[in-house]
């Protein structure tokens, strides 16, 4: 199994071997959060993404083109 793992793998797998089998679960539970705040910033950059070309049409016009002056 370790053979196909890269060295940062293998060193995260030998850190985890070190740890009490009692607190396992707080690891999982980090991991969880790293993966649901991962999951998260995606989503943001997704919808920055999808909904800049329809605000493009909005923020570029004469009206507002004083505020785009430094």
């Amino acid at each position: 199994m370790l053979l196909s793992l890269s060295e940062k793998e293998r060193k995260i797998v030998e850190k985890l071997r070190k740890i009490p089998p009692d607190n396992l679960h707080e690891i999982e539970n980090f991991i969880d959060f790293l993966s649901l705040r991962y999951q998260d910033r995606q989503l943001v950059e997704a919808s920055k993404r999808l909904s800049s070309p329809d605000f493009q049409d909005i923020w570029d016009n004469d009206e507002d083109a004083s505020y785009d002056e430094p």
